[in-house]
């Protein structure tokens, strides 16, 4: 049963549940067809204990990020964070892009982080997990006031995202970029409207990403074009066209990762399969598992970005001519500078009582 506005279908049990529930459906449920309205978003605003977290991941290239929103309201089918919601008691199905939870005092805590005697500078990435740009980003503004704390004291990051509400924060990047702070990549899965309200509901439309692109370059922001993740026989067939489009746009590097299908996941896409290309449903799945050793996944730190076996080879020739023939750099290695860096200074307590 497809539900209008959202990438899942149902709330399956996540994997630390200790109770099952099983639903049955009497006829009279909300789907795409019958008009029914989708279950509302709730965004509970939390005060959060700690802000950065540390990668240790050989194939991420950055060593801390930071996640202002724990959910997304995007409904990303396809979505490697969906399993993070079990942490939470909650589904990694519905739960994940109905309940968010927003860490009001974001700000705050990253400000106490790099005043640390203990804590070394390097670029810090926001929306690695999910969205720093999701819809209810534009009324907390949790995202710009991280950035606000970041050019305060000097300190690079990189943005990841797939929301046009990025251009909101186009003077605080274009200030950070003059002292080489700050780097934008935009993710566009497909140039599809039609599979993008599908794949991925409440994200910014694909051409509206590339538009996203130049006016970014246009203010002399660094930007570049995530091509990610990469659908074998869903998305793939967009991905020479992307880079060229993000290239004109402005773009001058690109990336790509291979869908990637983690615990309860594997069973949200396939029945978002089912459900959307039933008919494609068995040849999309047999592709993954040919680039993840057979199975629907390997969390090989080797593999698990870019696939191995021939159709992960395919994808790899291609990306990489495709970049070639646009001008584009074919790698998202990140070149910013930390010397403007400046430590937070804690307030003179008995300076302030004269």
């Amino acid at each position: 049963m497809r539900i209008k506005g959202r990438g899942a279908a149902s709330n399956p049990d996540n994997r630390f549940f200790s109770t099952r529930v099983e639903l049955e459906d009497d006829g009279w449920g909300s789907s795409e067809d019958a008009g029914g309205k989708p279950e509302p978003v709730t965004v509970t605003v939390e005060r959060a204990r700690s802000i950065l977290s540390k990668n240790d991941s050989p194939d991420v290239p950055f060593d801390l990020s930071i996640n202002p929103y724990k959910g997304c309201q995007h409904g990303c089918i396809y979505c490697f964070a969906r399993p993070t919601h079990a942490y939470l008691d909650l589904s990694p199905g519905l739960d994940f892009e109905t309940k968010i939870f927003a860490k009001k005092n974001a700000a705050e805590l990253l400000a106490r982080e790099l005043g640390k005697r203990s804590y070394v500078c390097s670029p810090i990435n926001i929306g690695s997990n999910t969205d720093p740009y999701q819809p209810a980003e534009r009324r907390l503004q949790i995202t710009r006031s991280v950035l606000e704390v970041l050019e305060t004291y000097g300190h690079p990051c990189t943005i990841i995202t797939k929301s046009a509400l990025v251009e909101r924060d186009i003077d605080i990047f274009a200030r950070m970029a003059q002292r080489n702070l700050v780097q934008v990549f935009v993710s566009v899965t497909s140039l599809d409207n039609r599979l993008s309200s599908r794949l991925e509901p409440a994200a910014t439309a694909p051409h509206r990403r590339i538009d996203a692109i130049a006016h970014l370059k246009s203010n002399g922001i660094p930007v570049g074009v995530m091509v990610a993740p990469i659908i074998p026989a869903v998305t793939d067939s967009y991905l020479e066209t992307i880079i060229q489009l993000a290239s004109e746009a402005g773009a001058t590097c690109a990336g790509y990762t291979v869908i990637r299908l983690p615990y309860e996941l594997k069973e949200l896409f396939r029945e978002w399969l089912a459900n959307h290309l039933p008919q494609r449903a068995d040849h999309v799945m047999s592709l993954i598992q040919q680039m993840h050793g057979g199975r629907d996944y390997d969390a090989d730190f080797r593999t698990r970005m870019r696939g191995e076996g021939v159709f992960a080879h395919l994808i790899k020739e291609r990306f990489e001519k495709a970049c070639r023939r646009s001008g584009i750099e074919s790698s998202r290695a990140i070149r910013l500078e930390t010397q403007h860096f400046k430590v937070p200074q804690k307030p003179d307590l008995q300076g302030s009582l004269f």
